[in-house]
């Protein structure tokens, strides 16, 4: 990954200064929802995940997006509150379907309470997400319902999608990619086309945030496949190559299965085969990744496809939120952990 220029420097610092004066509105304001204190097995739940330690990057983009198209994310705070509900019903679910245990170094809300509450409660959470959208400002209130309808079904693709995934011996790149678009990177195309429709984006417009937002999701996703294998122990808050450990399919390893031949490529699918591999191993591993060339293009990938998302959005009109959305866009792919 390139390093960072003094320009580019001065450009993140302002963009982290936007970034946390959105992030305390944002905060702020998700504070005041779910003020209801009975049914508490209802209510509670809602109010502890979104009190967990979220970076908010999906409504700060959807503010951002909103910003690059009318100058203001006045209107678009309560669009910006729904992404993140929904986003954080996704979380409680996802958290049940894996049996986790932990999140953010805090107990997941189906262990806090118990799994029927966990399902009620993000039930809940997807009807509460509308409900912010219709009470927004915008006049454009069936287009802001389709596209949350749109990312819900969407991610719920996404996810029976990866969980085929676990049990194929044949994914393929494709595969990959196709998954990883829907789980993850709807959601966040989603929140900017929001932002979009609440800044009352044109169509064109509207099609350049979603083209950013598909680029820096697959971007993102790819870069945390990297990150496993190439940031230091401990720096993620996991242990570097825990993907290979725990047999998960990444970008890495799916394309490694291309590039190599013979006992370099058993190695690599029994790591599916076997649902893992020991952590003595993961040094093998990362010396055939490197062998390969798998890393260099990866990193060349993250780069190209971030690129390509900068550019989607050049023709967007206000100055302001346009470069914050392209700054907040290298910042995340400049990320070391």
């Amino acid at each position: 990954m390139s390093d960072i220029t003094m320009n580019e420097v001065l450009t993140q610092e302002l963009v982290e200064k936007k970034y946390n004066l959105h992030l305390s509105k944002i905060n702020d304001a998700l504070g005041k929802c779910f003020s209801k204190q009975s049914p508490l097995t209802l209510y509670a739940p809602a109010k502890y995940i979104l009190e967990g330690n979220g970076k908010r990057i999906r409504p700060f983009l959807t503010l951002l997006a909103s910003e690059a198209v009318c100058g203001s994310s006045e209107d678009a705070l309560k669009v910006a509150l729904a992404v993140e509900i929904l986003h954080n019903f996704t979380l409680i679910h996802d958290d049940i379907m894996d049996q986790a245990e932990l999140r953010h170094g805090r107990p997941t809300v189906h262990k806090k309470w118990n799994t029927n509450a966990a399902i009620l409660s993000g039930d809940m959470m997807i009807a509460y997400a509308y409900e912010l959208a219709l009470q927004s400002k915008s006049k454009r209130h069936s287009e802001l319902v389709h596209i949350l309808n749109d990312a819900n079904i969407t991610i719920c693709e996404g996810q029976a999608l990866d969980m085929e995934l676990e049990e194929r011996h044949d994914a393929t790149i494709a595969d990959y990619i196709d998954m990883i678009a829907k789980k993850t990177g709807r959601l966040i195309s989603a929140a900017l086309e929001a932002g979009g429709v609440a800044g009352n984006a044109t169509d064109e417009q509207l099609r350049s945030l979603v083209l950013f937002g598909e680029k820096i999701g697959r971007a993102f996703q790819i870069q945390d496949d990297y990150l496993d294998i190439m940031a230091e122990n401990g720096k993620s808050g996991k242990m570097a190559g825990g993907d290979i450990i725990n047999g998960k399919k990444t970008y890495l390893l799916l394309r490694s299965l291309e590039l190599t031949t013979g006992t370099e490529r058993d190695l690599l699918h029994s790591i599916i085969v076997n649902k893992g591999i020991g952590a003595e191993r993961v040094p093998e591993v990362k010396a055939i990744y490197e062998r390969c060339g798998v890393l260099e293009e990866t990193a060349s990938l993250i780069n190209r496809t971030t690129e390509e998302a900068l550019t989607a959005i050049e023709g967007l009109p206000y100055a302001e939120g346009r470069e914050h959305l392209q700054g907040f866009a290298s910042m995340l792919m400049k990320r070391d952990f």
